[in-house]
Parts: C-alpha cells; structure tokens; sequence
C-alpha cells in the first residue's frame, strides 16, 4: 500500500512540475546558474591550489654572497644551514656555474650574450640555494639568517618571493570571498523563484487539495508531490549544469595547460566527474526540497 501510496506522490509530483512550464523552466535556469558558479568556483580552487603548489615547490631562499667571500666560509654557512631541522637541502652554486647557467637560459638573446662578452669579468654571485622541508619552514630558515648576520652575505631573496607568494593568495582569497557572495545571492534568488512557483502550482491545485482533503488523504499524501517537484528542479539543474562543464572544460583545458602544464581541467573534471555530479545533485535538491519546504509551510494549511 505504502509503495503505491508513493508511486502516486512521484507522479504527482511529476505533473505538478509539468503544469506550469514557464515558472519550471525559469527556476531550473536560475539553479542551474548557482550551480554553474558553484562548479566554477570549485574548478577555480583546483587551479589555483596547484598554481600556488607549484610557486612553493620552486620557491627557496637564495643566499648571495659578497665577490670577496671565499668558499670557506661560503661552506661554513653551508653546514649551519643543513644542521637546521627544517632544512631539507642545501646546494652551493660558484659564480662560474651561475654564470653558465644564465648564459645557457638567455643564449637565445644576442643582446645579453653581446653585453656579457663586452663586459669580460663574471658580474654574477656565489650563492646557496636552501629547499625547506615545509613552505612554512622558510621564515624561520630566514629568521636564523638574520640573527646570524653573516659579513659575507650580501643578501637573502626569501622575502621578495615571499610576496609573490603572499600576494598571489590574497589574489585567491578576494576571488573566492567574492564568489562566494556571488553564490549566496543567486542562491538565495532561486529559492525565491522555485518558492513563487511551488506557491503559484498549490493555488493552482486549490481544488484538488480540497477534494483529497474531504476524502482524508494523509498530510504527506498532499505535501509529498511538491516536495518531489522541488527534486526535479534540483535533479535536472544539477544534470544540466554537469553537462555545460563536459564542452567548456574539454575546450579550456589546453589553454589553460599552456600557463600551467600541471593542471589539465578536463582531467581534473573527468577524474572526479562522480563526486562533482554528487555535489551539483545533493545542493541542487536542498535547494528545490527548501524552496518546496517554506512554501508549503506558509500556504498549505493541512
């Protein structure tokens, strides 16, 4: 009985989100504008995760030292370096190998190569390149620097990477702060619509609801077909929203592989297309359930 009681509730809940077709269509739009953002947001986190990934991987703190300095005491800053627990490595670059290095990187630009000829003497430094266990070890591997205050040491670039770093972060906070106000507001505007259409299909089934009423139909036998119409918005936005991301991510992804080979979109998006889905599908129905919930609650009195 309970089974066909339900089956009745669904089909129910089928035709009422049929009957009005144009407040259905506007409120599935609306949600699956939240959900778009939503996603995007999602997508936005992944990239800028490995972006930043990728600055704190190549991050180090670079230690130059005066022309004058001689290798014995380059390699004594060397070794209080590596005794530190935060270190993870430490490597020693002559000026000679800086000076190969950075005539191999601009060999293409004949202008360098000319001024480096003209110039004859090696204007490049001696320097310790110190890789951190942690991103967050590097302040205190900076801190030790400055308290020791090596005479040799010309200077510690930690600091001006450190605000690309820092920078690029409060760049990431603003984006996601402002996408998510975003989110809220269209949230909020499609629990608006989908109430007024829940609203506008119980006036437009007043007599139907009366007559179930005389007969004794249960409580949930009458709320249930619009608490079901309000998973079919959710349901299909979600199914709809999922499917823009399958041709907008394919076409993106190799634009954006080129700024950063690390991150390939579609992969990510493919990878993790159930638990994406998931997600669209669980907050596209609490939003339809929600909206169907206060509008029953306000105009259907049972």
């Amino acid at each position: 009985m309970k089974k066909h009681s339900l089956k009745r509730v669904i089909k129910a809940g089928y035709l009422s989100f049929r009957r009005n077709d144009w407040l259905s269509t506007a409120t599935i739009l609306v949600m699956v504008l939240v959900l778009f953002i939503m996603g995007s947001m999602i997508f936005l986190g992944a990239f800028a995760n490995t972006v930043l990934n990728n600055f704190e991987s190549k991050i180090d703190i670079s230690v130059y030292f005066k022309p004058e300095a001689p290798e014995q005491s380059i390699f004594a800053v060397q070794k209080d370096l590596e005794s530190l627990p935060d270190v993870a490595n430490v490597s020693y670059v002559s000026k000679d190998e800086a000076l190969a290095q950075f005539k191999e990187t601009h060999k293409n630009n004949t202008t360098i190569v000319t001024a480096l000829d003209e110039l004859g003497d090696n204007p490049l430094q001696s320097s310790l390149s110190v890789k951190a266990k942690k991103p967050s070890d590097y302040l205190g591997i900076s801190d030790f620097l400055t308290q020791k205050n090596y005479q040799m040491v010309d200077k510690v670039n930690y600091y001006e990477n450190q605000q690309v770093i820092e920078r690029f972060g409060s760049i990431l906070t603003t984006v996601r702060s402002s996408g998510a106000l975003a989110l809220l507001i269209l949230a909020f505007i499609s629990v608006l619509v989908a109430f007024n259409t829940i609203r506008l299909a119980i006036y437009t089934m007043r007599d139907e609801i009366g007559i179930m009423r005389l007969v004794g139909a249960s409580a949930w036998f009458v709320r249930g077909p619009f608490l079901v119409a309000g998973v079919f918005y959710g349901i299909i936005s979600a199914l709809i929203a999922t499917l823009i991301f399958f041709p907008i991510t394919w076409f993106l992804s190799p634009k954006i592989g080129i700024l950063v080979p690390q991150f390939d979109l579609f992969s990510y998006f493919t990878g993790n297309f159930f638990q994406f889905f998931g997600l669209m599908v669980l907050v596209g129905v609490s939003l339809g359930v929600s909206s169907s919930f206060i509008a029953i609650r306000k105009y259907l009195k049972i």
